[in-house]
C-alpha cells in the first residue's frame, strides 16, 4: 500500500488527526477485528512523517521476507507444535478469568479488571454499556473477563488512593507489561500527588535518557491509569499534554490532588 503524497492541513477544529500513540492503539483494535478506524490511521499515515519513515521501514522487511523461498518445516517438528498448542489451549481453559466490575470513586464510576495477583485494568466509566466496556477492555489486555461483584480489597484500593492519592502497587498486577513499560509506571508512581514531572525525567530517571517519546506512549497506553498515575505525566514545557479521557479529566484529578498550575501559583 502507498501512502501518496501528504494531504492539504485540515482546519484544528476537525480534530481528524492524532497521535502516534492513538494510531497504535487503533491497530490493536483493528487486529483484534475493528475496522472504525482504518481511515483514521491512513489519514495520520498521510500526514506524519515519522510514522510514514516507520511504515516504509517495515513494508520493505514485509517484502524481503514475502520474497524468501518458503521452506517446509521438518516433519519431527509436526507432533511437536501440535502438542504444543494442544497444551496452551488447555492451560487457557484451566486459567480463570480475571474478574470485571464497576466500583464508584469521588471521579465517577470506574471500571476495573483483577485478579488474585492485584489490579490489572483500571477505566473511567464514559456511559458505555457493560459488555461494550468489556470488549474494548478483553482486547487491551488480550485475555477473557468474567463479570463479578468487586470483592473487597478492591473497592478499598480505589477508596484508598482517593483518599490519600497515594499508589499501593502491591494491589497491582503489571506482570503482563514489558520491563521498559513496568519501570515507566513503577516511576510515574514514585510522582508525589498535586506535582507533575516531564517524559523526559521520567526517561531520565529509568535510564533511558533519550526515550522521552516511548514514555510518552507507555502512559497513553497504561492499563491501570490512576492508580499508576499518567496524569501527573507532562510535556517538557510543563503543558498537561494529551490524557486518554481528555485534558478536562486530567486536570480535574490533578485539581483534586491539590496541583496548581505554574500560572495560578503565587509569585
Amino acid at each position: 500500500m502507498k501512502i501518496g503524497p501528504a494531504c492539504p492541513p485540515m482546519a484544528p477544529k476537525r480534530k481528524l488527526f492524532m497521535r502516534c500513540s492513538d494510531v497504535e492503539a487503533l491497530w490493536d483494535e483493528m487486529r483484534g477485528g475493528a475496522e472504525r478506524g482504518h481511515e483514521h490511521v491512513l489519514a495520520h499515515l498521510r500526514r506524519c512523517k515519522d510514522c510514514q519513515c516507520a511504515y516504509e521501514e517495515f513494508e520493505g522487511v514485509a517484502y524481503c521476507l514475502h520474497c524468501l523461498p518458503g521452506v517446509d518445516p521438518p516433519q519431527s517438528l509436526v507432533p511437536r507444535i501440535l502438542d504444543h498448542i494442544r497444551s496452551l489451549r488447555n492451560h487457557f481453559r484451566s486459567t480463570e478469568c480475571d474478574g470485571f466490575g464497576r466500583v464508584a470513586s469521588p471521579l465517577g464510576d470506574l471500571w476495573l479488571a483483577w485478579r488474585p495477583s492485584g489490579i490489572t485494568f483500571v477505566g473511567i466509566d464514559r456511559g458505555e454499556d457493560t459488555e461494550s466496556a468489556r470488549a474494548v477492555i478483553e482486547r487491551r489486555l488480550r485475555h477473557p473477563l468474567r463479570d463479578a461483584p468487586p470483592p473487597p480489597w478492591v473497592a478499598d484500593a480505589v477508596n484508598r488512593f482517593f483518599s490519600t492519592w497515594q499508589v499501593d502497587v502491591s494491589r497491582i498486577d503489571i506482570s503482563e507489561l514489558t520491563p521498559f513499560e513496568r519501570a515507566a509506571l513503577l516511576k510515574a508512581a514514585q510522582i508525589p500527588p498535586g506535582e507533575v514531572r516531564s517524559y523526559g525525567w521520567i526517561a531520565r530517571e529509568i535510564g533511558h535518557p533519550q526515550s522521552a517519546r516511548a514514555v510518552g506512549q507507555v502512559m497513553a497506553r497504561n492499563p491501570v491509569a490512576l492508580f499508576f498515575p499518567c496524569h501527573r505525566v507532562v510535556d517538557a514545557s510543563g503543558a498537561l499534554h494529551n490524557y486518554g479521557y481528555g485534558l478536562e479529566i486530567k486536570a480535574k484529578i490533578l485539581k483534586m490532588e491539590g496541583y496548581k498550575p505554574p500560572s495560578t501559583r503565587p509569585a
